[in-house]
């Protein structure tokens, strides 16, 4: 009995060591969040779809210019053989006054079997064509692009949240600690009569207070972190946490000039209207090289036969007749009523149009650019007001508790000095997070958001 109970207690013990190493949470950094978000983000996952569908795309334009060839077989029954009307001289026994006598000419049973080929020699609106497909597929990277900085803004963004959250937490809970001890001091100097009942009623009610600001700081911890999954694409049942911490975050925009050989077609924005601006150029290109030619070699190779007899039609032999055609076809148009040329004038409007956007999108750039500086700048010195003030707002509270201790000071002091505490400490960590929300801003702005996540 002994042997079986240690054995069940090894069992168990190695079960539960097993299940503590499932259920353990995984460290992840900032790059590595970002690294699984571009393998498994749902967004980045059909930008990636869309470029294979380009390249498809490109192969089917190609396609069209390589030797399209296709078999075919008609095999018929005439049930009825049509009649064909003849001169009447050519029939001495043709009734008198009769002009034409209808002959049948033809078998019950036909057949034809060939192979076509078709080439094509010119088609002006085929190059272009290529060209745009093309263009089209850098198109859809750039889609990829744009599907990315907005992910990893968005990462960023919410792995920032969760350290803010998390450290303010740890504030919290070493608030609970240090309200926990102030309140047993004070009941202890109550029972020793050094203090009041409503001494002890008053620091009570801060210690409520922040247990349930605690509760509320652990599920905004919580809540953040499903956020942080969500934007990774990781499921919600999975255990993480993170690597990084608020000291080992660099602000990239406090050490590098964005301004410095920056372009506009840094922006995904308008890098991506530069690419629409070339495809309806080709598409322009395209309308006016329908005008021009086209040329086409062809040919056909095949059997035909026809019979009255069943079995001698579906026995393929001799009786079979070869036949064959090779050729050239030009088509060249002539006139269309105008057509063409009303729709490259509907595509330069269309150009215009993209060239007013991109002016408007410039302008946009440059506004975005000013305020993220402006706003990044604002912030830091208000992080900055903001850690000096919970400092004062430490050293006032702890000078009011020894004050109280030594019964030179009042509760009221305490209390009002610990309220003071709180919200300066809210207040830096709120200011810390829009800090490094404005980088994250000031980084897309100049579009070097992925450039930092690399």
């Amino acid at each position: 009995m002994k042997r079986i109970y240690l054995t069940l207690v090894v069992v168990a013990a190695a079960w539960t060591q097993g299940v503590q190493a499932q259920n353990a949470p995984t460290p992840m950094s900032l790059q590595q969040c970002i690294e699984y978000a571009k393998v498994n983000n749902p967004n980045l996952k059909n930008a990636e779809a869309g470029i294979q569908a380009a390249k498809a795309r490109v192969g089917e334009t190609v396609a069209t210019g390589l030797p399209q060839v296709a078999a075919n077989a008609d095999l018929g029954s005439n049930f009825i053989i049509p009649t064909s009307f003849l001169p009447a001289g050519f029939f001495p026994t043709a009734p008198p006054g009769q002009d034409f006598v209808g002959v049948k000419f033809g078998t019950q049973y036909v057949g034809r079997a060939t192979i076509d080929v078709n080439q094509m020699i010119f088609n002006g609106s085929y190059f272009v064509g290529l060209r745009a497909s093309r263009t089209y597929t850098e198109l859809s990277r750039k889609d990829l692009i744009s599907s990315q900085t907005d992910v990893v803004t968005a990462i960023k963004k919410a792995y920032y949240g969760v350290l803010v959250s998390a450290e303010r937490l740890a504030l919290v809970e070493k608030n609970v600690q240090r309200l926990d001890s102030l309140l047993n001091q004070t009941k202890v100097m109550y029972n020793n009569g050094f203090a009041e009942k409503i001494d002890v009623s008053r620091i009570a009610v801060q210690y409520n207070n922040i247990v349930t600001a605690k509760k509320t700081s652990t599920i905004g911890l919580e809540i953040g972190m499903n956020i942080l999954k969500f934007q990774m694409g990781l499921p919600m049942t999975e255990n993480i946490t993170l690597s990084d911490n608020l000291e080992s975050i660099q602000l990239q925009v406090l050490n590098d000039d964005f301004k410095k050989d920056f372009t506009y077609s840094n922006r995904i924005e308008y890098s991506k209207l530069e690419i629409n601006h070339a495809l309806t150029e080709l598409d322009i290109k395209n309308t006016n090289a329908q005008y021009l030619p086209n040329l086409n070699l062809y040919g056909s190779y095949g059997a035909s036969y026809g019979t009255n007899t069943f079995d001698n039609f579906i026995a393929f032999g001799s009786q079979w007749r070869d036949l064959g055609v090779i050729g050239i076809r030009a088509n060249i148009p002539i006139f269309d009523g105008l057509r063409k040329s009303n729709q490259v004038q509907q595509k330069r409007i269309a150009l215009q149009q993209i060239e007013n956007t991109k002016v408007l999108v410039r302008n946009q750039i440059d506004m975005e650019q000013e305020q993220a500086t402006l706003t990044f700048a604002n912030n830091l010195e208000t992080l900055k007001t903001q850690r000096a003030n919970m400092e004062l707002a430490q050293e006032v509270y702890n000078v009011s508790v020894i004050k109280y201790q030594q019964g030179v000071g009042s509760n009221i002091e305490v209390i009002n000095a610990d309220a003071s505490y709180k919200e300066a400490q809210t207040n830096y960590y709120a200011s810390l997070y829009d800090a490094l929300i404005a980088s994250v801003d000031l980084e897309k702005s100049y579009g070097k958001i992925l450039a930092s996540a690399n």
